[in-house]
């Protein structure tokens, strides 16, 4: 037997065993849910989603589906979206995601025409009740999370699919390098694969995809976060001018290390405010507490604690208000950074005129950072003490901090013709859905969905 042969069968056969695996699992995949629920981390009034069941109506007409992994994803594609819907007056959008967080932020800042659903879990029943379901005519998945099962199933029903914005880190790229004959598997079901760079490209097109092209990271045009002009005035009547920085998207670990730095800089810098705003918001009581508890005075935005002139630490612990915070604050700091997490998105301070710090664990923004720190625009600390001192800097010397960030908000925000390349490139497929759908026999309502419980 040749060795694609042997890769061919052996990806086979991985698929199999996976697919077996998720079948027989069920009853340890539902207690997982079962504890995710008690945590939090479901939406107990929306379960069902995950065992692929829902009682909303499929839209009438062409429908794309657009699967992102969190809150990150689901920004990086929101302009996509409405510039998708604004082309194609027929068209519905299902945007999928798995997480509590992006469900809420979405249902504040969806288009009409564009819906939200929880992505099911990768069991083989669960994919083929929510693929009967919904019947995408388009399935574009966003980066890097592919669940084999799902993708698997999507291309045994011809659903051409896209995978946008893709990126696969080092480490990735070297596990599927492990299993080529499955990662080859699920890369050919892409009709077409935009990678982020020349670097991700190279990798994915070594994999196997067939199709890769490169127009351009969608998180350079994914435009300013939003925010509301009365809670800024708001904010700001109760900070004056305080010289503030804001610590975002922070993860267990790094707000001790914020209030550190605010310990250290509170003599140098009079009247400094730190505002903190965790990755995950449901923290945030759990933060104020310890914080309280090292000594530190902290005010909670949830909580509905005011900041007043005593207040050294603002602990932000809502949702979707980080575009706020951006703009109440000159300089940010990036969570999930100086952690291994991989960091978070540091064009959304860039845009709104924030000098931009962050830590040495930024792999998953790798060539964005490359190329804002190539220009000056963004700087690397690689422990608190670094932090402090870089800190120290921008605060002290305002030329410097508006240097640093006039430089990263013009990066930002150069490149919006990325979005036009990628609409421009998708134009095919969305030609093509159309002739699909005009094909497709008027639906009927399916017997499952009278029976959201059953399952196999």
């Amino acid at each position: 037997m040749t060795a694609q042969r042997t890769s061919v069968a052996r990806a086979g056969l991985a698929g199999f065993l996976y697919a077996a695996a998720t079948t027989l699992g069920k009853p340890f995949i539902e207690m997982l849910l079962t504890r995710r629920r008690a945590r939090g981390r479901e939406d107990p009034d929306r379960l069902d989603e995950r065992r692929g069941r829902t009682n909303v109506a499929r839209p009438e007409g062409p429908l794309v589906w657009v699967h992102a992994a969190s809150i990150g994803e689901a920004l990086s594609v929101l302009r996509l979206i409405e510039g998708l819907l604004a082309r194609y007056p027929a068209l519905n959008v299902l945007v999928t995601t798995g997480t509590v967080t992006s469900a809420r932020l979405l249902a504040e800042r969806l288009p009409p025409r564009a819906l939200h659903q929880f992505v099911p879990v990768d069991r083989p029943t669960w994919v083929r009740h929510f693929l009967d379901h919904w019947h995408p005519d388009l399935a574009m998945w966003v980066e890097s999370e592919l669940w084999p099962n799902l993708v698997f199933a999507t291309q045994a029903r011809n659903v051409p699919m896209v995978l946008l914005n893709a990126r696969m880190s080092a480490r990735s790229f070297a596990r599927w390098r492990r299993m080529p004959g499955l990662g080859a598997r699920l890369m050919r079901g892409f009709s077409l694969v935009m990678a982020q760079d020349e670097v991700e490209a190279e990798r994915l097109r070594a994999l196997g995809a067939p199709t890769v092209t490169t127009p351009g990271n969608l998180k350079f045009a994914a435009g300013p976060l939003p925010f509301e002009e009365r809670s800024l005035r708001a904010l700001r009547n109760m900070t004056g001018n305080r010289p503030t920085w804001v610590a975002s998207s922070t993860h267990e670990g790094e707000e001790e290390i914020a209030a550190y730095v605010h310990k250290r800089l509170a003599d140098q810098v009079p009247g400094l405010l730190t505002i903190i705003v965790p990755r995950h918001p449901q923290r945030g009581a759990a933060i104020a507490a310890k914080l309280r508890g090292l000594g530190f005075t902290v005010a909670r935005r949830e909580a509905d604690e005011p900041v007043t002139d005593r207040i050294g630490i603002y602990v932000a612990d809502t949702l979707g208000e980080l575009g706020l915070f951006y703009r109440a604050a000159s300089v940010a700091f990036i969570g999930g950074s100086l952690i291994p997490h991989g960091g978070q998105n540091i064009l959304e301070p860039a845009r709104l005129g924030c000098a931009v710090l962050h830590g040495p664990h930024m792999e998953n923004f790798r060539a964005i950072v490359e190329e804002m720190s190539g220009r000056g625009a963004v700087n690397e600390v690689a422990d608190a003490e670094e932090l402090v001192k870089a800190l120290s800097r921008l605060l002290t010397d305002q030329s410097l901090r508006e240097e640093v960030a006039a430089t990263a908000r013009a990066l930002a925000t150069a490149k919006d013709s990325i979005l036009a390349n990628v609409l421009g490139q998708l134009e095919p497929l969305m030609a093509s859905i159309a002739v699909r759908a005009r094909g497709r026999a008027p639906r009927q309502p399916s017997p499952r969905a009278a029976q959201p419980h059953e399952d196999a």
